[in-house]
This record gives C-alpha cells, sequence and structure tokens, in this order.
C-alpha cells in the first residue's frame, strides 16, 4: 500500500512538473507571438520577410518558429555554421603550417645559387597583429634569421611566395564589387599575409567638398598604384570610403567621402597578398645585406624551379581553431571564414574550391543533423555572399547542437554580447540577423536565430526594433 501511494505521489508530481513545464512553454510562446506580431507590424518590415525559431536550450524542443522553413540571406551570422564545422570536423587544436625553405646550394662564400621560398596552406593569421607569434616584423625577422643562420649572404635567384595550393587569390562567387575592394572583401590565397589588407591615413581638407589627401600607407607597396578621389565630408558624417579593385589590381580606386573631425585608418584589399610577402620578405633581406639577384615572385614562377634539392629552414604553425574562432566571431573577419571553409575542403577530399567547402558543410550538417541542403544552401564561409540562403530552422539546430560538445566553451567565449545576450550578428544590404543562447533571470536556456530581409529604413532602426522582439527571451 506504501509503495502504491509513494508511486502515485512520484507520478502526480511527474504529471505537474510536465504541466508546470507545458505551461511555462505555451506561456513564453504566447509571449513571444504577441511580439513577433508586433515586430511584423512596423512599416520598415512591410515588405521584408523575417524569421525567428527559438528552441529550449536544454531540451531542443521548438518553444516558437515563424517562418523558419523559408532560406534567407545570412549576412555574417553565417560565420556560427563555418565555426562550428571547423571546431566540430577539424578540431579546437587544428593548426595551419607555413614552411619557408631554400633551393639549390650554398658555396663557400654564402651565396644562394637557389631560391628562398614560401609555401602555404591557408593560414588566416599569417602576418596578422591580433596575435603575438604572428605579426608581420616577428615572422619576418624569424625568417630572415633562419636564413642568416643557415649561411646565406646573398641569394643567385628570387624570394618566390608559392600560393599554388589555392591557385592564388580568388574571391567565392557572388561577392559583389563594392565590397572586393575593401579590407572585409580581401580575398583568400594559401599565402594569406597581414590579413590580406593594408591601411591608409587621410589628411581631410577645411574645406567640405575638397580633396582629402593620403598622407601615409601603413606599409610600403610601391608596385601598387592607388588613385584617390576621396573628398571631405562634414565632420560627424564619418567614414564613407570605398575602393574598388579586384585580385591581382595594380590600380586601386579610392572613393567616397572622409569626415572633417575623423581620425580613422582605413583599410584596403591587398590585391595579391602572396606577393606583398615575398616583396616585404625581400626588403627585409636587402635591409640585412642579403641581396637577391632577381625581383620577389608569386607561385606561377614555381613552374621554372627545380625542387630536387631543397632544405627546410622553418615550420610557422598558426593559432590553434580555439584562438581562431574566437577573433573570427569577436570581431567578423570574413577572410577567417573562406580560410577555414577551404581548409575543410582540402582536409577532406584534398579540395580547395570555396564551392567544395561549401558542399561539404551540407553534407556534413545532413549526416549529423538531417539539414537538408535546400536549408543550408551557402555560397561563402563568411556570409559576405548575398546568395546565401538559410533557414533559421537550420542554424538553430547548429547552434543547439554546439551546446553539447566539448568544444562548446571556446565556441560561446567567440560569441560577441549585444543587448546584454551572447550572439552572432550579420549585416549586408537589406539583411540583419542574430543568432545566439541565453539563460534567462529564471533560469531558462535557449537558442535563437533571427534573420529579416529586405528591410527598409536604418540599420540602427532596425536593430533596435530585433532587440526589442528578442528581449521577450529575457
Amino acid at each position: 500500500m506504501k509503495k502504491f501511494a509513494l508511486y502515485s505521489i512520484a507520478l502526480s508530481t511527474y504529471a505537474f512538473t510536465g504541466l508546470t513545464g507545458s505551461l511555462f512553454a505555451q506561456d513564453l510562446r504566447t509571449k513571444i507571438q504577441s511580439a513577433f506580431n508586433q515586430f511584423q507590424s512596423q512599416e520598415n518590415v512591410t515588405n521584408a520577410i523575417s524569421s525567428l525559431t527559438v528552441f529550449d536550450g536544454k531540451t531542443g524542443q521548438t518553444i516558437y518558429a515563424a517562418n523558419e522553413n523559408i532560406g534567407l540571406a545570412t549576412a555574417s551570422t553565417m560565420k556560427v555554421i563555418t565555426a562550428a564545422t571547423a571546431l566540430d570536423f577539424l578540431g579546437k587544436n587544428y593548426q595551419f603550417k607555413t614552411t619557408l625553405y631554400y633551393t639549390g646550394t650554398i658555396d663557400e662564400t654564402g651565396v644562394l645559387n637557389g631560391n628562398i621560398i614560401v609555401t602555404g596552406t591557408g593560414d588566416p593569421t599569417l602576418g596578422s597583429s591580433r596575435y603575438p607569434e604572428t605579426k608581420a616584423d616577428v615572422v619576418l625577422n624569424k625568417w630572415i634569421a633562419a636564413i642568416q643562420n643557415a649561411g646565406i649572404r646573398s641569394i643567385n635567384g628570387a624570394v618566390i611566395a608559392d600560393d599554388r595550393l589555392y591557385n592564388g587569390n580568388q574571391l567565392p562567387g557572388g561577392w559583389i564589387w563594392t565590397d572586393m575592394g575593401n579590407y572585409y572583401g580581401a580575398g583568400i590565397s594559401s599565402l594569406n599575409w597581414r590579413e590580406n589588407a593594408f591601411g591608409i591615413n587621410f589628411s581631410p581638407s577645411n574645406k567640405v567638398g575638397a580633396k582629402a589627401e593620403i598622407v601615409q600607407d601603413t606599409t610600403r607597396a610601391p608596385y601598387l598604384n592607388i588613385i584617390n578621389e576621396t573628398t571631405t565630408g562634414k565632420a560627424g558624417t564619418g567614414d564613407n570610403v570605398y575602393a574598388y579593385a579586384a585580385p591581382y589590381s595594380t590600380k586601386i580606386f579610392v572613393r567616397g567621402t572622409y569626415g572633417q573631425d575623423l581620425k580613422k585608418t582605413i583599410e584596403l584589399a591587398s590585391p595579391d597578398p602572396a606577393y606583398d610577402l615575398a616583396f616585404q620578405l625581400n626588403e627585409g633581406l636587402s635591409k640585412q645585406g642579403i641581396i637577391a639577384t632577381h625581383p620577389p615572385e608569386t607561385g606561377a614562377k614555381m613552374d621554372s624551379v627545380d625542387v630536387s634539392q631543397k632544405k627546410t629552414l622553418d615550420v610557422h604553425l598558426s593559432p590553434t581553431m580555439d584562438k581562431i574562432v574566437y577573433w573570427f566571431n569577436q570581431k567578423s573577419i570574413n577572410l577567417y571564414g573562406e580560410a577555414l571553409l577551404k581548409a575543410i575542403a582540402y582536409t577532406t577530399a584534398g579540395k580547395t574550391g570555396t564551392d567544395d567547402g561549401a558542399n561539404y558543410i551540407q553534407k556534413y550538417w545532413q549526416a549529423k543533423l538531417g539539414i537538408k541542403p535546400s536549408e543550408l544552401n551557402s555560397m561563402d564561409g563568411s556570409g559576405l555572399s548575398p546568395q546565401n540562403r538559410v533557414t533559421t530552422l537550420a542554424m538553430n539546430k547548429i547552434m543547439q547542437y554546439a551546446q553539447k560538445q566539448n568544444w562548446y566553451p571556446v565556441f560561446y567565449e567567440s560569441l560577441p554580447t549585444y543587448n546584454d545576450m551572447k550572439m552572432k550578428s550579420g549585416t549586408i544590404g537589406g539583411v540583419l540577423g542574430y543568432t545566439g543562447v541565453h539563460a534567462n533571470k529564471n533560469g531558462q536556456s535557449f537558442t535563437y536565430t533571427l534573420l529579416v530581409n529586405n528591410y527598409s529604413g536604418s540599420v540602427s532602426n532596425m536593430r533596435r526594433q530585433m532587440f526589442k522582439l528578442l528581449d521577450v527571451l529575457k
């Protein structure tokens, strides 16, 4: 009798707890629906498509979903999918490798009858100022010391940056002309250098509309012809400067306005990062009195290079994947996304195309979570392409999956904080999105993804409205 009574109490408790959880979910669903309806009623989304998916962070059950099966442009929220795939497939300790070696022989006087060659595997951090060990001067000084320690005093040959692995410097399909000349639209190479970007500083005029002169480059690149058409904007108008160029361009057109009170370095995309690396290493060697008889070259020169006699001078390892993912999401570095995508493709099948990486990510998440290819249709790894089409349901499934993995603390730490919530943002023309995780004051946790395409008005106004909608989860 006692056992039956205890069983009855336990059953009643279970039923009450289940009922409470069910009522809580229904109540929250009603609140989200009300907030979403209010969001949808605003004028600036009249011609937009909005999609919101919210899961219970602990159970994975859907709390709310609207337009969750419609593929939308993602902007940089795409980065969470690339980051999660890289951490899950490549591992948080994965490192890129860059090798410095020489070909030929060194005679008794220290003359290298051969070439100094740097060959890469796509490290996006090489020369980056974000890590102490990757800074350009640190890497160059290490390599110059290795060359000197090998007894090389002059080079009867050239400094060559071998960027053949990814077929030179390329851009993902769908990237647009107004992006690709700027730092965030830099191409991807197997020999990336200083995040494939360089900076210029302006001196604005006292007269609005007059030319804003370039007064300094952050790096010496005499092989580039920068045609400056930038004018001075009113105080408070900020940075409206855009560069127009493409991979391998030698001319870069700089246009737009630079605010009178602005003090900012404008970052442009490097048209040929491998060449810039070879050029900078050659310059550094020259300053040490180690002169090459031939000018710096890139991978195209390798077809005529005899590599039967070669000796490794240095193997440079990138920071580990967990450290790369941190800056990838925190600062939304598009180059890192494309580098991770290609690393996934190369590690999987020895392929290096952006489409190869995108196809593998589709197959990976279809096998893991049953996500259909049409739900995860991407053109790149960063989200810069306006042709990406991903459902909020698919993205949220991946966010939910991440919470159960041993690399989740790294992933969580990489997410920026906006509106007092951990989430990745995404912004391109007419597109704004957020995806993240949140635990509210009552101890309930959620994963959520909110995408809006084709809204009107300012980004700041749209952001405020989206944050107000997401506040219902607090």
